[in-house]
């Protein structure tokens, strides 16, 4: 079997690094490292090497990511300095235990092939990076407001001064190293792979590679003395976090919002916010350090006042996955002190059509999030989309499951109580955002006059609650009569258009044998019209059955790739 780089360069499934370029290659699913982590899929892919989810085995398969080390350097001193990296990386995240920093699990060498390999094991933080959302907001017209960005730094500025108080600095601040958790809507701060431990006196440090010859920071977000002199201070992550706020607001990467020739930020022309705010983001990206705050807790005095209501826009927006487990800090000093930097953090009080979905059963009273009608304000724009391309757009979780009680589930008989539906949703692997959101497509377009309004837990919903997991139900039974792969059902949600254009190359270069484009899309609209006829091809809505449709297309192509 066939196994393909970035650049769509043909290898040996045994081989770990490209032939012809020198890329690392994937882990195969199902590959265990270390005798311990069985690899799920690929989750992204940087300079040093590759990140996947994973399965603990050992561990009563708890999910975790897999921080894979290959980076592609041949000088010794430069792997030296890469695994420096490496170890630095994994010796910081050990102490820092903060809710907002995924845990640190452990790290390991592993043999594979000929080569050795390392690697960080983390928690899985679920929810998209900020990246993501502002693409999914670019697909609409749309950008972050200011008081979104307010939250942000409300929220995130304490985590700032937590890993400040122990002399760490990120340096490598950007929206796609900030999740928002959807757990607890909360921002997540990840990828420390930056990350420096300043002497108590000095922040010097310097590092040059031999494959670019560049210094570690992303151009555009790392202030001049990171990028030209290696020099690094604490508000050198307030410099990044102000362009971060920045770029979220104006839809606008770094460069195209300030002048290097002159080294001026294009203030009252492509960045318009309110003055008070636009005081505090110009002290934050003052050319000297001596001109920038020098703590978190000054930023946060001098923010403007967040209003009543704030408008959670990228809250309904967000892909979802599987909760990371909550954080228990054995240190009570850092207990304390994480206490005390999220009382600095504001409440964000959520309009009424986003409030939990509730369910009760008998005396048992628990309050769950669900997509039942938070998406019916978007689903009207969504539904206009007929292009199969794939932006990752999801939904609130699934209804967690209440506790058991004695009283019997009206849906029991009928295999459709909501603990049934979440168990053969979890059998089959199924991203829970995305199949909330295909099961509230579906609900909405069988009741268009109930959209705007969220289900409650009063017996008068109780029907229509049935009838929303009866959905669900018949939903299961279509998916497995379409008898997809597990690795394609757990892409579910996070098909693009891209992976129909990689489709295409791989066709056109004979990779797929004599398998065409159009052979792959003749035999996929039939599987697809046979399971959903009530669906059009040409009108498949982007977010829900087009996904199914990328699905099929995927076990099409793998099918053809093992012949």
């Amino acid at each position: 079997m066939h196994v393909y780089c970035s650049k769509q360069h043909a290898n040996n499934g045994s081989n770990r690094f490209c032939t012809h370029c020198g890329e690392p290659l994937s882990l195969a699913v199902g590959q265990v490292v270390d005798n311990r982590y069985q690899i799920v899929r690929q989750l992204g892919q940087g300079g040093f090497g590759r990140t996947y989810l994973a399965k603990d085995i050992n561990n009563s398969d708890q999910i975790c990511v897999l921080k894979e080390f290959a980076p592609q350097v041949q000088e010794q001193q430069d792997l030296k300095k890469a695994k420096e990296l490496f170890e630095r990386e994994a010796s910081v995240l050990k102490r820092l235990q903060h809710l907002q920093i995924p845990r640190f699990h452990a790290s390991l060498q592993s043999k594979i092939g000929n080569k050795d390999f390392f690697f960080l094991i983390q928690d899985y933080i679920e929810g998209d990076n900020f990246y993501q959302l502002l693409e999914q907001r670019h697909e609409q017209g749309k950008t972050f407001t200011e008081e979104e960005i307010i939250t942000l730094f409300k929220q995130i500025l304490p985590v700032l001064s937590y890993i400040h108080s122990l002399g760490v600095v990120h340096r490598d601040i950007s929206p796609d190293n900030i999740i928002w958790r959807r757990s607890d809507n909360l921002p997540v701060l990840i990828d420390f792979g930056g990350v420096k431990q300043l002497p108590a006196s000095q922040g010097f440090w310097f590092t040059k590679l031999a494959i670019n010859h560049t210094l570690l920071g992303k151009k555009g977000y790392a202030p001049e003395e990171q990028l030209r002199q290696g020099v690094v201070y604490f508000n050198s992550d307030f410099y990044s976090l102000a362009v971060t706020a920045l770029v979220l607001f104006t839809g606008r990467e770094p460069q195209k919002l300030y002048d290097s020739y002159q080294g001026v930020w294009y203030w009252g022309k492509e960045i318009n916010v309110s003055p008070r705010l636009e005081s505090v983001l110009k002290k934050m990206l003052a050319y000297k350090p001596n001109d920038r705050y020098q703590g978190a807790e000054q930023i946060l005095k001098d923010l403007p006042p967040l209003g009543s209501t704030i408008p959670p826009v990228y809250i309904t927006k967000l892909k979802t996955m599987v909760a990371a487990p909550k954080q228990k800090s054995g240190n009570n000093f850092i207990s304390r002190f994480h206490s005390q930097t999220q009382a600095l953090v504001q409440k964000v009080h959520l309009p009424t059509w986003f409030r939990p979905f509730a369910v009760s059963f008998g005396g048992t009273a628990l309050v769950i999030l669900t997509g039942v009608g938070t998406w019916a304000i978007v689903n009207s724009v969504i539904r206009s989309v007929s292009s199969i391309s794939v932006p990752s757009i999801s939904l609130p979780k699934l209804p967690s499951l209440p506790k058991s009680t004695n009283k019997p589930d009206s849906n029991e008989g009928t295999g459709n109580s909501p603990r049934q539906i979440l168990s053969r949703r979890q059998q089959l692997e199924i991203p829970e955002g995305f199949f909330t959101r295909v099961i509230d497509s579906l609900f909405y377009a069988k009741k268009p006059e109930l959209q705007g309004r969220s289900l409650t837990s009063s017996s008068e919903d109780e029907a229509l609650r049935n009838e929303w997991y009866g959905i669900a139900g018949d939903f299961l039974n279509k998916i497995e009569q379409a008898n997809i792969s597990t690795e394609a059902r757990q892409k579910l949600g996070t098909f693009r258009q891209q992976d129909y254009n990689t489709w295409r190359k791989q066709a056109r270069a004979g990779q797929l044998g004599n398998y065409t484009i159009s052979q792959l899309n003749k035999d996929t609209n039939e599987k697809f019209a046979s399971l959903f006829p009530d669906q059009q091809r040409e009108k498949l809505n982007q977010q829900t059955f087009g996904q199914i449709w990328y699905a099929l297309a995927a076990d099409q192509v793998s099918k053809a790739q093992s012949r």
